[in-house]
């Protein structure tokens, strides 16, 4: 059949007076052709356009065109030269039965005679009463993969509905003096937009062009600007929903669209999407301590290491099932200290507010345990608050959230830092609280959303250090999952993706490879920023990465940065103020004195007991001082373990300790490993100077297996080295004019001395013992 004869003999099927109706309201072509707009039966209005536009001036001269016509069929057709919304992608995959399917894709509307019948598949809908409902793939609805499907109040037909239907009840002067305004207050819209076509076209092309939430808001405010409040809050009580998403989504991204590491500097900012790798994450959880060593074959306390079909994607996280079959509640995410438990909650959120995961979720609300210690601490609120007015008071934009009490609402409380917390949580004895109205204490509330008393509806994500959350009880807890941190390719792309340069990236990357040690660390997001700071800075300097880089300046940063850390997560100290106090100093020294008397015993594993008999408080070690973590598994008799989180940075507490007990007190607490008198000095000059120091901590190195002493020998000689105990050390654990440390000339010929005898009959340990060499007379370039 000929094209045209087609058409007509599509229209002779029409009313004649539908037809002439259609004569009388033409319409431009719209994406949404597939919907009838309400203006159709708006009564036609006296006066011409011009007559209305002298009535209600615009603030500012504006020309508004006549609205154009075009005589034809009345049926909506695709605008090619706008772009396709979401929507318009979707109406094109729901055929209602007995719907006329015409193809009209000529950016010229005069060419519309023109139907090509062999491609069925660019094709719009006529005639279809309601907006049809958006049709997604199939791996998007799937409960088990990404990114899930849109709450109907909040996805894009609902909003389309509700502003089309709120602007429908304006007049024609009122929605001419509506379109006046919206187009002066918004940049992205241009005149031409504003006035073509009819108000169909008009909310498709803002929705287009600014998106769901910019068009539902900047209609909002238009309306109650051009004094139609009653319109305003209709509108904004139709989709109070979406609003409520909207103003968590804004908080969420302000708050993790960018990363802080380390000291804010002025001028510098990293996205976090530019700089995300995302870390293992494992649902089979053994204590995520990294078990290698650089000169041991097996670490003194063998540590189990999760297979990789263990682990499951952040995002993936509440699609996990119980061992029932049922979806999860309550996950349990811990790890050791930086392996990099805020960021990837950062990630979290950020793909959710930009609608990239877990669209299901219909809310996320984040409300850490630092938000319930400030509500515990501040008078009168830490008496009595109850859930709602704990989220209204951070989310003042939520209040009223009456949809967190329906049965399918699908919404998520994220409790991070669970660590910082320090009031008690009674879970046996805690009053049951069955509603989100009745007022508690912050401690008493905290137990009934774990319980889930409070917030019945919510999936919890609650995340700390180990030894925090090992006091929850496990009835409560659905999934214990553990980040693993960075495998060796995410270290090389975590390393690779921060820098633009990308012959900088690549000699960093070779650089830090060279420390076999590091390397390990770098396991560790925390570490693996630390490596790239620290690199950035020295290859700016001409003539650096001839040398390997030494070990001891990065064990000294991580010590320095976990403890101010400490201060500012848990004592709320700020970054300029960062001072050392005498009790800051003693901890280390006496986490130091442990860590020595544990590589006495040859052991990585300490206890309560162990914690007590150096004066110290089982919190401050395990949780605070960002150094150790607690062991899932409990010893045979039942007593709780602990451990450094690596087994090379318990050797250079050990060797701090040492150092700072020589340095401050004079003290050499290695002299009774001294097997027998040397024979280039004194034994009284040994215990008073660098060189007894290390020829004491040598003969216990070659006095014992490969591997015991050789990490400690080696740390210990970076710690003389005047980069370190002068630079990095100065200041913090001794005072600036603590005297400087002299007689290492004596120290680097012994030294020599002992890799010439080793040569000889400890080839094992020639390596090594270069190492400590490099490690103290290499100076910083």
């Amino acid at each position: 059949m000929d094209p045209d004869t087609e058409v007509e003999s599509i229209f002779t099927q029409e009313n004649e007076e539908e037809h002439e109706e259609k004569k009388k309201w033409k319409r431009p072509p719209s994406s949404y052709g597939s919907m009838k707009s309400e203006s159709d039966v708006m009564e036609d209005e006296k006066g011409s356009d011009e007559e209305v536009a002298a009535a209600f001036p615009p603030p500012f001269p504006v020309v508004l065109p006549e609205l154009t016509t075009h005589e034809g069929t009345g049926l909506q057709m695709i605008r090619s030269e706008s772009p396709e919304t979401h929507y318009t992608m979707t109406t094109q995959q729901t055929r209602p039965p007995g719907a006329v399917v015409i193809d009209t894709r000529s950016s010229d509307l005069g060419d519309f005679s023109e139907v090509d019948e062999e491609d069925p598949d660019e094709v719009l809908v006529a005639d279809s009463p309601e907006p049809p409902e958006p049709v997604e793939p199939d791996e998007e609805t799937d409960a088990n993969s990404q990114p899930g499907k849109l709450h109907p109040e909040q996805d894009l037909p609902h909003l389309f509905k509700s502003i089309q239907d709120t602007l429908t009840g304006l007049t024609r002067e009122e929605l001419l003096k509506f379109k006046i305004w919206f187009y002066q207050w918004e940049t992205r819209i241009t005149l031409k937009q504003v006035n073509e076509g009819d108000l169909l076209d008009f909310v498709d092309r803002i929705l287009e062009t600014l998106g769901q939430d910019r068009s539902l808001l900047h209609t909002i405010s238009t309306l109650e600007n051009v004094n139609k409040k009653p319109e305003a809050d209709e509108l904004r009580e139709k989709c109070q929903r979406a609003l409520v998403r909207f103003h968590l989504k804004q908080y969420l991204i302000g708050k993790h669209q960018i990363i802080r590491e380390g000291i804010v500097q002025a001028g510098r900012q990293n996205l976090l999407d530019h700089v995300y790798i995302q870390p293992n994450i494992s649902t089979s959880g053994y204590g995520g301590i990294d078990p290698y060593h650089e000169l041991r074959a097996q670490p003194p306390s063998p540590v189990q290491v999760p297979s990789a079909d263990t682990f499951v994607g952040v995002n993936n996280l509440f699609r996990l099932q119980k061992d029932d079959g049922k979806p999860v509640r309550t996950v349990l995410t811990t790890g050791i200290p930086g392996i990099g438990m805020s960021v990837s909650v950062g990630k979290f959120c950020l793909d959710w507010a930009e609608l990239r995961a877990n669209k299901d979720l219909q809310f996320v609300i984040k409300l850490s345990f630092r938000t319930f210690m400030y509500v515990r601490n501040k008078k009168p609120l830490s008496e009595t608050m109850s859930i709602m007015e704990v989220i209204e008071y951070f989310y003042p934009d939520c209040k009223g959230m009456k949809y967190l009490e329906e049965e399918n609402c699908k919404f998520l409380i994220i409790m991070d830092s669970l660590d910082v917390y320090q009031g008690p949580l009674d879970w046996e004895n805690a009053p049951v609280i069955n509603d989100n109205h009745t007022k508690a204490h912050p401690d008493v509330l905290i137990v009934n959303i774990i319980r889930g008393t409070v917030l019945r509806g919510a999936r919890v994500w609650i995340l700390g250090r180990r030894a925090a959350v090992s006091e929850i009880p496990s009835q409560y807890i659905d999934v214990v999952t553990e980040i693993q941190g960075f495998s060796d390719e995410m270290k090389d792309e975590f390393l690779t993706k921060r820098f633009s340069d990308a012959e900088r990236a690549a000699r960093i990357v070779a650089q830090y490879k060279r420390q076999p040690t590091l390397c390990m660390l770098a396991r560790q997001p925390f570490v693996c920023w630390m490596v790239a700071t620290v690199f950035e800075r020295c290859f700016r300097y001409q003539g650096y990465g001839v040398h390997p880089p030494r070990l001891t300046p990065f064990f000294v940063s991580i010590m320095t940065v976990q403890t101010n850390r400490r201060l500012e997560f848990y004592y709320d100290m700020s970054d300029n103020n960062l001072k050392w106090s005498n009790d800051d100093k003693q901890l280390l020294s006496r986490l130091g004195k442990m860590a020595f008397k544990m590589l006495e015993r040859n052991t990585s594993v300490f206890f309560e007991e162990d914690v007590k008999e150096c004066s110290l408080k089982l919190k401050e070690v395990a949780v605070y001082s960002g150094m150790c973590t607690e062991l899932p598994a409990a010893a045979p008799d039942g007593r709780k373990r602990f451990c450094f989180v690596h087994y090379t940075l318990q050797e250079f507490m050990a060797a701090l300790y040492v150092f700072t007990m020589f340095r401050i007190e004079s003290k050499n607490v290695l002299d009774s490993a001294l097997l027998q008198k040397p024979k280039l000095f004194s034994f009284k000059d040994q215990t008073k100077s660098a060189l007894g120091l290390v020829h004491c901590a040598l003969a216990r190195t070659l006095g014992s297996p490969l591997g015991h002493y050789d990490m400690f020998l080696r740390l210990l000689c970076g710690l003389l080295n005047p980069d370190c105990h002068e630079s990095q050390l100065r200041g913090c654990l001794y005072s600036h004019n603590a005297p400087k440390v002299g007689g290492l000339d004596e120290v680097q010929q012994l030294l020599e001395q002992a890799i010439q005898t080793a040569k000889e009959n400890n080839r094992d340990r020639v390596e090594n013992l270069k190492e400590c060499l490099r490690e103290m007379t290499q100076e910083h370039e």
